[in-house]
């Protein structure tokens, strides 16, 4: 990945031109990826806009890459498998065009909508195409997990989020690129770019787009991406809003405080006292721990300028 990064850097410090960069992270996806470009292709060449697609094969065993250099794609390789989000770094890196179009090789996004969420580029930072149908709400053991991620992420941005970790979306590709050392390398990319535009000032609009059956299998594993995501959300929260975490740690604090403080002034049990003040100690500990952190937030993390500054 080091490798493939490296050899990307000339391409990441070209000015950009106006236009759509179309990246499309494959693994293992031979047999879908080569109609998909192919689909892509069509879709783009009726918009009239410049383009181009690039497809990141991420340490696939099987024709992946073969099929979508047929279908005509720009193809770039890494030695084996990075991982959903560094494969779209690396096309980010080598794109050329000042906007990034996303979506999966599978067949599960409809290409059609695209220049919709084009149309709205213009006036957004990011469009997301979110997610609808019976497709999408599949799983009885994803659904939880994606409203419990969603109702988190909108909590710490302040803003209703319909769909956080959609893979369709169009963004500035600047935007990405400054919040690389950031974003998640796995398939969290989606959901760490959002925060990081929510939580920035960017512009972000949500489009409901149908969500097709996929082709082949899922590389979704709830065992292994459910607990990496988690971490990833609160470190997240940690990095852009920490305040909240920790007055939320300070409300449970003094809730428990009170409970304990009524028990000890019923009981006079002396470790119910204790414990009652250990509870209100860390109230204060909280606040002024998520005060200091969001002191070295606003020191040390610049807020990206708004639309309306950009131009």
């Amino acid at each position: 990945m080091t490798a493939v990064l490296g050899a990307l850097s000339n391409f990441d410090s070209r000015p950009l031109e106006p236009g759509f960069s179309v990246v499309i992270p494959a693994m293992n996806e031979g047999g879908a990826v080569g109609d998909v470009v192919r689909r892509l292709r069509e879709t783009m060449q009726a918009t009239g806009q410049p383009f181009e697609v690039i497809v990141v094969d991420d340490g696939s065993n099987d024709d992946t890459a073969q099929e979508a250099r047929d279908a005509g794609a720009t193809v770039l390789q890494h030695p084996q498998n990075a991982g959903y989000g560094a494969a779209l770094k690396t096309g980010i890196l080598r794109a050329q065009f000042d906007r990034i179009i996303i979506t999966d090789a599978d067949g599960t996004y409809p290409i059609d909508r695209i220049p919709d969420l084009m149309a709205e580029s213009a006036r957004f930072d990011m469009v997301v195409g979110a997610r609808q149908g019976e497709h999408y709400r599949e799983s009885a053991f994803k659904e939880p997990a994606r409203l419990i991620f969603g109702a988190l992420c909108s909590w710490v941005t302040g803003v209703r989020i319909p769909d956080v970790n959609s893979g369709l979306r169009v963004f500035r590709t600047s935007l990405a690129r400054q919040y690389f050392h950031v974003i998640s390398q796995g398939f969290s990319f989606t959901t760490t770019i959002t925060l990081a535009a929510l939580s920035n000032g960017y512009f972000v609009k949500y489009i409901p787009v149908d969500y097709h059956r996929r082709v082949g299998q899922s590389k979704v594993r709830l065992t292994r991406d459910v607990p990496r995501t988690t971490q990833i959300i609160l470190q997240a929260i940690v990095y852009y809003n920490p305040i909240k975490l920790f007055l939320m740690f300070a409300l449970a604090s003094l809730a428990a405080a009170a409970v304990f403080w009524l028990l000890f002034a019923v009981t006079q049990l002396v470790v119910l006292g204790l414990t009652a003040g250990l509870f209100t100690v860390s109230v204060v500990h909280f606040v002024a721990i998520g005060l200091l952190a969001d002191l070295i937030r606003v020191r040390q993390i610049p807020r990206a300028p708004t639309l309306t500054s950009q131009r």
